[in-house]
């Protein structure tokens, strides 16, 4: 290979999330001419290095590197180019180096991004959800109450949520999601982009009843769709309404109280509480 020379700083490089064939070449040519790849297992990443004919020193940086670790990798980048990669996918995300790479750049070190894969968006394009807005939330906690406090934190936001979780906390997951998002439609990826890739959909209690019975292995995705519109209360819900502000209030705010409760026209509210008035 015709290796091109780097100039020194930072290089953060997507890899695949299981088929090798996904790494760009552009990712192949900046690990041949890295000085210095950091990874979180340095196992993993030999293997795909060997895979792709390359041998280049590996160090060691995971959520429990030291600082002196990260001292010694910033040192090396002032003077030559560093990769960092993580186990699959595009680090940073969910993965260990946001303080490698903030560090970086406080201190004026050149940081570019090489990217390629990543299972969440690999997911969201298959799940057939809203692609619009969505939210990433990273690893929903493992025990039970902090799970649905989160899904509770998150079950108004008007977007595609989106998850990382693996096979045996999944069916915990989806029972969680069927009883604090009800009615939502969920969709689980697994396996992306390997010979068994699997999306599936439904509600949170048929997948839960289908991954009980087929117990699922590796890697998961888990997407919620986002919340409903809210029903339109009926009209009589909404006059008893105006007439509990008006007790308290004028026309005009007991219209626009009862107007920004529930997303409705403001003047028309205001005409039929001069109609419930007169």
């Amino acid at each position: 290979m015709n290796t091109p020379a780097l100039a020194p700083g930072l290089y953060i490089v997507a890899t695949p999330i299981g088929n090798l064939g996904d790494i760009s070449r552009r990712a192949i040519e900046v690990l041949a001419a890295c000085a210095v790849v950091a990874c979180e297992d340095t196992r993993v990443t030999g293997g795909l290095l060997h895979h792709l004919g390359l041998k280049r020193p590996l160090r060691r940086y995971d959520d429990h590197a030291s600082d002196a670790a990260r001292e010694g990798l910033l040192g090396e980048m002032m003077h030559s180019p560093v990769a960092l990669v993580s186990d699959a996918g595009t680090p940073l995300i969910s993965d260990p180096g946001y303080r490698l790479v903030r560090e970086a750049r406080a201190r004026g070190i050149a940081v570019t991004t090489i990217p390629g894969a990543s299972a969440l968006v690999a997911a969201l394009t298959l799940a057939g959800l809203p692609t619009d807005r969505f939210l990433f939330a990273g690893f929903l906690p493992n025990k039970d109450k902090a799970r649905g406090d989160v899904l509770a934190d998150l079950a108004a936001v008007p977007a595609t949520l989106v998850f990382y979780e693996t096979g045996p906390r999944l069916v915990a997951s989806l029972e969680a999601m069927a009883q604090v998002l009800p009615g939502r439609e969920i969709a689980v990826a697994r396996e992306l982009t390997k010979l068994h890739e699997e999306c599936r959909t439904g509600t949170a209690q048929e997948l839960a009843a289908h991954f009980t019975a087929h117990p699922p292995r590796g890697e998961i995705v888990l997407l919620a769709g986002p919340p409903g519109a809210p029903e339109k209360p009926a009209e009589a819900d909404i006059d008893a309404e105006l007439r509990a502000a008006l007790a308290d209030l004028p026309a005009s705010k007991a219209a626009g109280l009862v107007a920004k409760k529930h997303g409705l026209d403001r003047k028309a509210l205001y005409a039929r509480v001069m109609e419930l008035k007169g």
